[in-house]
């Protein structure tokens, strides 16, 4: 039996580290371009815009690749994904060796690329559970956010020495070709993955879609806790977005990579104990201690500009972030049906990602046109607030930080007076 388990395990390895592969192209890709838009208009608007392309059309277009992961063959939708993403790269690339490019073009290469991120982001979320026993799933959450914490973790400072030696064409070319290593990796494991029922690729498209929803409205718990996540994230987006503007304030693009990379060591570490070591099934308590000092080191990185005490504030945050990512997962996972996963998770996408969908939108907005000029020169909280935590370009980001971790903290202990929440350890 343990033999066995041993060899699913691998299979998921084959699909996981492909999967790492692609996401830190991913994140080379991420950081070049939102620090070539925040260069070229020293606004952070531009950044979040870039952002806001980057994931907008994945996450309202993931319900529909939800319903494809059930209805086809999900090793199918994960190579119809990677390739689509590919193509939006790759025609950024072509319009940069063929002239000066305009910023709503590279909204539109990243917005393309986005649109098939919706295929790929459900089948491999679903193809997690046909490949592993339930009580491998924890350990598979933490492998997963270790993969996609590398576009956090490796992608920035590779990005920043590599943006210092050669052009932006390099970086877009070597994420091009890590899609090719994704797909190569789901060949191998063609077998193993979700046998689609006949009778359900004949349903209703929409009737399909309502079934994902009432397997997770049928949940009170599992409403629950999307709701907070999407609270969650919509904080978490200032962070997304406004991070780089943050430090580019005061610095370069090279000590920005630095600092996200060895900021984002924090989720590499608790990724690998979570994956390695973590034995507990107390889950809904990992989510709320999580959450409460994911709060409390979001707001420390607000407090100054020192770029040590930035990174270790971040770091930690970072840390703790993965055991409220992995809770989540594991609790939302036990509690949904196999066959309905690849709808559930399309529509969870969605709705949990709503709070950073808004935060991208207005995050710039803030920035520019509320926080920064509030401790700017002759700001309304300059002889105030200013003197605790500095004033001057950059630090009404600081503020933002500091109330929106705030906020999450306040957050964690409402978690903690859902029943509904721990309920769903036992079900």
């Amino acid at each position: 039996m343990e033999n066995s388990q041993n060899k699913l395990f691998g299979r998921f390895l084959i699909v996981w580290v492909g999967q790492l592969i692609s996401s830190i192209g991913s994140g080379l890709t991420a950081f070049s371009l939102g620090t070539y838009a925040y260069q070229k208009t020293h606004t952070a608007s531009s950044f979040a815009l870039v952002t806001l392309c980057t994931f907008l059309p994945s996450i309202l277009l993931s319900p529909i690749g939800g319903v494809l992961a059930d209805r086809f063959d999900r090793r199918v939708m994960m190579i119809l994904g990677d390739l689509g993403s590919a193509l939006g790269l790759v025609l950024i690339l072509i319009i940069m060796l063929t002239g000066n490019i305009e910023l709503w073009q590279i909204y539109i290469g990243t917005a393309i690329s986005s649109v098939f991120v919706a295929l790929q982001g459900p089948a491999y979320k679903a193809s997690v559970t046909d490949l592993l026993t339930e009580d491998q799933f924890s350990k598979a959450s933490g492998l997963v956010q270790l993969a996609s914490s590398s576009k956090f973790l490796i992608s920035p400072i590779i990005s920043g020495l590599l943006l210092s030696i050669t052009g932006i064409e390099t970086v877009l070319t070597i994420d091009i070709s890590t899609f090719a290593i994704a797909i190569l990796a789901v060949f191998f494991i063609k077998k193993d993955l979700q046998i689609v029922d006949k009778n359900y690729e004949s349903q209703h498209f929409m009737k399909n879609l309502a079934e994902g929803w009432d397997a997770i409205a049928s949940n009170r718990g599992v409403v629950f806790l999307i709701m907070i996540i999407s609270i969650v994230t919509f904080f978490i987006g200032f962070l997304q977005t406004l991070f780089g503007p943050l430090v580019l304030s005061f610095s370069d693009s090279k000590t920005l990579g630095i600092a996200q990379s060895i900021s984002a060591i924090g989720m590499l570490l608790s990724s690998l104990y979570i994956g390695i070591f973590s034995k507990t099934e107390k889950y809904a308590d990992m989510v709320i201690i999580g959450l409460s000092f994911s709060g409390l080191f979001f707001s420390l990185i607000g407090l100054t500009s020192n770029i040590y005490f930035i990174v270790g504030a971040t770091f930690l945050f970072f840390y703790a972030l993965s055991f409220v990512n992995t809770g989540c997962d594991v609790l939302v996972r036990k509690n949904i049906d196999n066959d309905k996963q690849g709808r559930v998770w399309g529509i969870i996408a969605v709705l949990s990602q709503l709070g950073s969908v808004v935060a991208y939108c207005i995050s710039g907005f803030l920035a520019d046109h509320i926080f920064n000029p509030l401790l700017n020169k002759g700001g309304f909280l300059v002889p105030t607030v200013g003197k605790i935590i500095g004033t001057g370009q950059g630090r009404g980001i600081g503020l933002l930080f500091i109330i929106s971790g705030a906020f999450v903290v306040i957050l964690a202990f409402i978690t903690s007076r859902f029943k509904s929440i721990r309920a769903l350890v036992n079900n």
